[in-house]
């Protein structure tokens, strides 16, 4: 039988109740999707699942409802294992959820058991992300190296060649070699240095290298490909825009996958990449003007 509540505290463990059951099937759909290719975090996972039932049955012996769970949520955090991996989309969850405690210390004058789900809640969640081991987070370093380096020597030259030779289709070939070839260039070296250390995933951890140098090229080179050749000041708004929305969504992505501060390395990484691009182009514009180069 339900037990007697206030009204505050029923309307409390009900929300409490649709998280429970909701977190459930995330960690469930999320496990089947790597039962196969990753048993050990399907195991994990599993775990972590029958652990939010138990909690849901629990709120349930309160409540006497069964709550459906939020299936938009079940959607979206799914998606975003897909996307980013499941350490980013589970983390970020977790972060969602910082009032917890202090929900749990508002019911549990009612609901005794409150503390002990608080702290099985504490303890499961410490132990899924540090148990969690996800290939790409074990190669942030080597996709942080392939990133920066291609927003900062190409966020200068790009900079430094539009203005230089106003033309986006030129700016648009001599990036693309440029890039291309800074990505082979940037990519052997990460190989080479790992293998030096001694390293069995020297070819992997290029390989991380070169993908994260090849996107960012191709995401700022795109504006001048697609843009007329004439609008080469705005090919540069949307390229420096770009940049600084690469910026954003990677130290997004680590700050939550790895618990960093965001602001931090956001201000820092932005700021030596639009400070090279502001050189780079006064750059451009005196080569241009004291050779008397026109293009």
């Amino acid at each position: 039988m339900p037990r007697e509540l206030s009204a505050k505290v029923h309307a409390t463990l009900l929300k409490m109740q649709r998280g429970e059951i909701t977190e459930y099937h995330i960690y469930k759909k999320i496990a089947s999707r790597i039962e196969k290719k990753d048993p050990h975090n399907h195991d994990v996972l599993e775990r972590t699942a029958n652990e939010e039932r138990a909690h849901y049955e629990i709120w349930k012996g309160y409540t006497g409802e069964e709550p459906r769970p939020n299936r938009l949520k079940i959607f979206w955090y799914s998606f975003l294992s897909v996307v980013f991996g499941i350490t980013f989309a589970l983390k970020l969850m977790e972060n969602g959820e910082d009032n917890a405690n202090t929900v749990y210390t508002e019911i549990i004058a009612e609901v005794p058991e409150a503390q002990r789900i608080s702290e099985d809640e504490q303890r499961h969640e410490n132990e899924l992300l540090s148990l969690l081991d996800e290939e790409r987070l074990r190669y942030v370093g080597s996709m942080v190296l392939g990133l920066n380096d291609a927003l900062v020597e190409l966020t200068g030259t790009l900079a430094g060649l539009t203005f230089a030779l106003q033309s986006n289709r030129l700016v648009a070939l001599s990036g693309l070699i440029t890039g291309i070839s800074a990505t082979l260039s940037m990519a052997s070296s990460e190989f080479l240095s790992a293998r030096s250390e001694g390293r069995k995933d020297a070819f992997k951890s290029c390989t991380y290298t070169g993908i994260a140098y090849l996107i960012t090229v191709t995401l700022l080179v795109l504006p001048y490909l697609l843009l007329p050749a004439h609008a080469y000041a705005l090919a540069l708004g949307i390229m420096v825009a770009t940049v600084v929305l690469i910026i954003f969504v990677f130290n997004f992505y680590i700050s939550v996958a790895q618990g960093l501060n965001f602001k931090r390395r956001f201000l820092e990484m932005a700021g030596i990449s639009l400070g090279v691009a502001a050189l780079s182009f006064v750059v451009g514009l005196l080569v241009k003007h004291f050779l008397g180069i026109d293009v």
